[in-house]
């Protein structure tokens, strides 16, 4: 095992800062496409999962999302009134329930999609293969803790 001596606490306390200007700056981006359809953050994210996850099930989006039955509800309420969603039941369990983006939905994700691309995108270009590949990693490496 590398042993990581020149980790101290104020540059991982800057890497923090780093990830949290990422996220706030990746996001803003596409602030002006949410505020449009007048959805937030948690309709973002579910979006995005119904994008990536075509046909997912409620609970596999409980799961991913790591949030109650009650916000997800909320936010498919939301999605339900601007008529962004279909629902499905399962061929062999008719209690399971599958969730697809329709193409007013699939519209929204691409125009959210479209806002973020422009910086990950450039980030990612003036990066060389080994940068990216080495950010990937690592960036795989703090979701899986």
């Amino acid at each position: 095992m590398k042993e990581l001596l020149y980790l101290k606490d104020d540059q991982l306390k800057d890497l923090i800062e780093k990830l949290f200007v990422s996220f706030r700056e990746t996001f803003s981006d596409s602030r002006k496409i949410l505020d449009k359809y007048s959805i937030g953050l948690a309709h973002h994210k579910v979006i995005h999962l119904l994008s990536t996850y075509e046909g997912i099930t409620i609970s596999e989006l409980l799961k991913r999302l790591k949030i109650t039955k009650q916000s997800l509800n909320r936010v498919l309420k939301d999605l339900i009134k601007l008529e962004v969603l279909l629902f499905k039941k399962d061929t062999k369990d008719s209690r399971v329930k599958h969730v697809f983006l329709n193409e007013k939905g699939k519209k929204i994700f691409n125009e959210i999609f479209e806002s973020q691309k422009k910086r990950i995108h450039n980030a990612l270009l003036n990066s060389n293969s080994e940068e990216v590949i080495n950010f990937d990693n690592v960036l795989s490496r703090i979701i899986n803790g």
